[in-house]
């Protein structure tokens, strides 16, 4: 009686081991599907981005009064594709004024300046964007640098 009492509990740990074990596997896979779609969803954005600098330099480009309908159309779909990907989690980075941080802007050109603290950005060429995290693309940046005493004296 005492083997049989034994070898049921040998059983029922065992049992409960495979239970735990498929609860863990459940959870992993759980994660790494989730995992997948967002980085599915990340190429997708990625794919945007483009688009939407394209609203940006057309939007830019039509100033003149004859053009108002046709950008105003340009305005309303722009808006719309931006309230897509912001609900999909992406943020735009327009980081002008703030201080210049290498994980998220990209210095394409600095201005010697007494004006702004070393390291503000300045102007903002094109903005960033980040999904849940991850940087699609820095944004590019000018950044302020104090003036070396090389080009003060070149001043003078």
């Amino acid at each position: 009686m005492a083997k049989l009492t034994a070898d049921l509990e040998e059983l029922r740990q065992t049992l409960l081991r495979r239970q735990a074990d498929f609860e863990n596997y459940r959870k992993r896979v759980e994660k790494e599907r989730f995992e997948d779609s967002r980085r599915a969803t990340a190429r997708v954005i990625e794919g945007l981005i483009p688009v939407i600098d394209g609203f940006e330099h057309a939007l830019a480009a039509h100033r003149e009064a004859e053009y108002e309908n046709y950008r105003k159309g340009f305005e309303l779909i722009y808006k719309q594709l931006l309230d897509s990907v912001t609900k999909l989690g992406v943020e735009r980075i327009d980081p002008l004024g703030k201080s210049f941080d290498p994980h998220l802007h990209q210095a394409v050109d600095r201005a010697e300046t007494s004006d702004h603290k070393d390291g503000t950005i300045l102007q903002v060429f094109q903005p960033g964007y980040v999904f849940h995290g991850r940087v699609l693309r820095p944004a590019m940046v000018r950044v302020a640098v104090h003036p070396s005493p090389a080009s003060k004296e070149a001043a003078n």
